[in-house]
């Protein structure tokens, strides 16, 4: 086991190590590759966008088919994401490449606990999800500091993707040889037209809030044909579900109240993570001045509060059995966090920082694993894929709009701050500032302190609107129904059915023999399970006794 849950941790330490690593390598890239403002949106967003969509897939396809076969293509698949991607020569060709790691991250980070709750019961997980949680947060908020330091050396920025391939290969091969899942066959039927609708309608969605502001305004045509299109996608993907033997995403389990309050509450705690992991490097680099790896360096309060949560709860969680006063403890440090980071501009204390990204380690790390161990507790073994992969696919689907989003709200924000200053000083902004150009050895010095200046004083917006999305959380957890842990697979879902008996079988009679002794009286059958008794049964043919058996 500890073999298997090295590989499986290895595969998810790069996964989700790449979503983060390139973010404090997009200025240099963008300067090599010609990019923009907007290229530095669509290179996180793009991975984001095709991890969300697919996750929901991943996860049906896991209760379907063998979860060993398809952890395996999900990490060719982003192997060969992560290759390409170091070749890429235009910005264009690197968003595509982005797209088809996001495909095999969707796959790996919901496979990952599939596996795990195939070989664990519900109790136990609650420790490897601890670890899970960890490594999750170690990778996710250590991307920018490796990619700090890649970017720095004589490497370059392209070994930021070339950096996982290794990781990966031997987790392939090593997976292959050790892991082993019992096999359950079903009667396949894949629903392709839900799976369509739902991937057409998110992706829509996730399109409009990456464009809308940038290349359109909000109130356009453009935005009236994605979100008009996004709706009617999403809702022929609910008539579909509703009608087909084996949907994407059952909906019968959203009449589950504990399993809706589970994937709402993860919802915001994704748009919260991931607006602290992409957006912090940019403050630390762009308002503060810091170097690529000083800019990681500077996130590991974050790191270290998102460990030791999700470690130490996850130990306490299978000890005692219980999660709720974990989802309602972390929520409080979560908000705290946020509330106090709403009020960071480009000249906080850095030590006074550093706690305030520690409570937001803490709540992430309490309350993120702690919400996929209570939907998979809620659920049968025959949907633990589905409902993991739901957990997952609203994390992103949060992180994914909260960092587009939340992008339009900084730039414009950056904007109107850079434009007041200006103004006050009797300057007008420059058409290469009001665009976002990052290029600030283009701007003259007094312009770019201005322009660094504006983006600190726009961060602590960024967090006032994730403090306000954390209450939902905080009130979702609240009326979650605390369920104890199950120390045992649940059988009343056990994928394997009886086979039932053949036609032509008959319980022989028993015949009594006028010349034995009188048999024994039988007890009554009960449907009590068999226990340790005294009885004796006696087993009678024609004539002759057989032995007396202890029934035990």
């Amino acid at each position: 086991m500890l073999k298997v849950f090295t590989g499986l941790l290895a595969t998810l330490l790069v996964a989700t190590l790449s979503s983060t690593i390139v973010t404090s390598t997009l200025p240099t890239i963008l300067a090599e590759l010609n990019g923009t403002q907007s290229h530095y949106t669509w290179v996180v967003t793009a991975m984001l966008l095709t991890s969300t969509v697919t996750t929901p897939i991943w996860g049906k396809l896991s209760d379907l088919f063998s979860k060993k076969m398809l952890y395996q293509v999900a990490i060719a698949i982003f192997t060969v994401g992560c290759v390409l991607g170091g070749f890429s020569q235009t910005m264009p060709q690197l968003i595509a490449f982005r797209a088809v790691q996001g495909i095999g991250l969707g796959g790996l980070q919901s496979l990952v606990q599939a596996v795990i709750a195939a070989l664990v019961v519900p109790r136990e997980r609650g420790r490897y999800g601890g670890y899970i949680g960890a490594i999750f947060a170690i990778s996710t908020a250590s991307g920018p500091l490796v990619g700090g330091l890649l970017v720095d050396s004589p490497l370059g920025w392209r070994w930021t993707f070339w950096v996982c391939v290794p990781i990966t290969v031997i987790a392939f091969i090593v997976l292959g040889r050790i892991l082993k899942l019992p096999v359950v066959k079903y009667d396949v039927s894949i629903d392709w037209f839900g799976a369509t609708f739902i991937v057409g309608g998110v992706a829509l969605l996730l399109v409009w809030i990456t464009l809308a502001g940038k290349s359109f305004a909000w109130l356009s045509w453009h935005t009236a044909a994605l979100l008009g299109g996004s709706a009617v996608l999403i809702a022929l993907a609910v008539y579909v579900e509703s009608k087909v033997r084996e949907p994407v995403i059952p909906l019968h389990l959203f009449h589950n109240r504990t399993f809706t309050l589970a994937v709402v509450a993860s919802l915001a705690v994704g748009t919260t993570m991931f607006v602290g992991t992409v957006f912090l490097v940019q403050y630390f680099q762009i308002s503060r001045g810091f170097s690529p790896s000083i800019a990681g360096l500077l996130t590991l309060p974050m790191v270290i509060g998102m460990v030791c949560a999700s470690t130490i709860t996850g130990r306490i969680v299978s000890r005692i059995g219980r999660t709720k006063p974990f989802l309602l403890g972390g929520s409080l440090p979560l908000l705290a966090g946020l509330f106090l980071l709403a009020s960071v501009d480009h000249a906080t204390n850095l030590v006074w920082m550093s706690v305030f990204l520690t409570l937001l380690g803490i709540g992430v790390g309490s309350v993120m694993q702690n919400l996929v161990l209570v939907a998979q507790n809620t659920v049968g073994m025959r949907y633990v894929g589905v409902a993991t992969a739901a957990v997952t696919f609203f994390r992103t689907l949060g992180g994914a709009i909260g960092v587009s989003a939340l992008g339009a709200v900084l730039s414009a924000q950056v904007s109107d701050i850079t434009a007041a200053s200006l103004a006050a000083r009797g300057l007008h902004a420059d058409a290469h500032v009001s665009a976002g150009s990052l290029d600030f050895d283009a701007l003259p010095a007094p312009v770019a302190d201005i322009v660094r200046a504006a983006y600190g004083d726009a961060t602590g917006t960024l967090f006032l609107i994730s403090a306000a999305l954390a209450v939902i959380t905080a009130v979702s957890v609240l009326f979650i129904k605390e369920a104890p842990l199950r120390d045992t697979f649940d059988l009343a879902d056990k994928p394997t059915p009886t086979p039932p008996t053949p036609a032509n079988s008959h319980t022989p009679t028993r015949v009594r023999n006028p010349r034995s002794t009188p048999p024994r009286r039988s007890p009554r059958p009960s449907r009590r399970p068999r226990t340790r008794s005294r009885r004796f049964q006696i087993r009678r043919t024609a004539g002759t006794r057989a032995p007396a058996r202890r029934n035990l």
